[in-house]
């Protein structure tokens, strides 16, 4: 059977770099330096043992040209894995080391999808992330980048990083920026620390989706509000088995999340420091869990009724999924 048609809505572009774009961007880099280098054991020390490969990309990162080849070769890995829609995030001052402004960051990325989406036919959007140790300055030069390129293929605003190394005070600007210009809003939390982190990003950013959540299990209470509330979470259970936020694969709590109606999706969250596709996190699915063509469809349905899309966009790409 071919592969089903699939939506990821978390995916770093700038921890998602094939070893061919990487030789093209850096001819002298060998594949065993990038096995060891770009790509981290299958179990990490913590997150912030994950993140340390994280640079190794971005560094990659830092010229229009750069950013051009990134985007392609993401869509290409894309189009492999038959993904009809995706949401690309990546922080914008990460790419200032050669000159580049934020504002000419965005729009190369911005350009480049745009003409990725013609070529191929796959849908994208782009989030723009502030990161959990950057200044509170730093974060609203963020929002404001999300507001000041609405209109082009940006959706959102996005905090990431790590997430119990640093407290959340830096960012609550940025976020209450975001929410007064009806800016969509997503926040990474209950990955590297528990539920308590989840209340209180729900409580001071107010995002429609929360970028992995899975700790929530850990309290019923949280479990039944986001369920309540569709509050939809980005999982990436390869990823979390990685970071440490579960010690096996059997353990990942996204099976039971699902069984208790908490609506979520499925995703790599980096295509390269994972070395992960949607196609095995699929299959891992199915024989860890026993989830069904119609359990990962109605994940993908989830997705889109989450995705920070127009309707007309959406409705064509439910269409597009429900065809066989």
């Amino acid at each position: 059977m071919p592969p089903l048609p699939k939506v990821e809505l978390h995916l770093h572009l700038d921890c998602s770099l094939s070893y061919t774009a990487v030789s093209r961007l850096a001819p002298h880099i060998s594949r065993a330096e990038y096995d060891t280098e770009f790509v981290a054991p299958n179990q990490c020390a913590s997150l912030a043992d994950f993140l340390t490969r994280a640079p190794r990309g971005f560094q990659l990162m830092q010229t229009e040209d750069a950013l051009r080849i990134v985007v392609e070769d993401v869509f290409e890995q894309l189009a492999r894995d038959r993904v009809l829609y995706a949401e690309l995030r990546f922080a914008p001052l990460l790419h200032l080391l050669n000159g580049l402004t934020p504002e000419a960051v965005v729009a190369a990325v911005d350009r480049t999808t745009e003409q990725c989406i013609r070529d191929t036919g796959i849908e994208a959007r782009l989030i723009l992330c502030t990161l959990r140790h950057f200044t509170e300055a730093q974060s609203l030069q963020t929002a404001h980048l999300v507001h000041q390129f609405q209109g082009t293929r940006v959706a959102a605003l996005d905090i990431a990083g790590d997430e119990a190394g640093f407290p959340i005070t830096a960012h609550i600007a940025a976020f209450q920026y975001a929410q007064d210009h009806g800016l969509h809003r997503t926040a990474h939390a209950g990955e590297a620390a528990g539920p308590t982190s989840v209340w209180e990003t729900l409580k001071a950013f107010q995002p429609a989706r929360i970028g992995h959540g899975v700790r929530s299990i850990e309290d019923p209470t949280l479990v039944r509000h986001l369920a309540h509330h569709r509050i939809h979470l980005e999982v990436c259970p390869t990823s979390n088995v990685q970071t440490r936020t579960v010690l096996t694969y059997a353990d990942h709590p996204i099976d039971r999340l699902y069984r208790a109606g908490v609506p979520l999706s499925i995703s790599t969250d980096t295509r390269t420091i994972t070395n992960i596709t949607l196609e095995r996190e699929y299959a891992s699915l199915r024989d860890q869990f026993h989830w069904t063509d119609q359990d990962l469809q109605a994940c993908n349905r989830e997705a889109l009724r989450a995705a920070f899309i127009d309707e007309p966009t959406r409705a064509s790409l439910i269409a597009q999924l429900d065809t066989p």
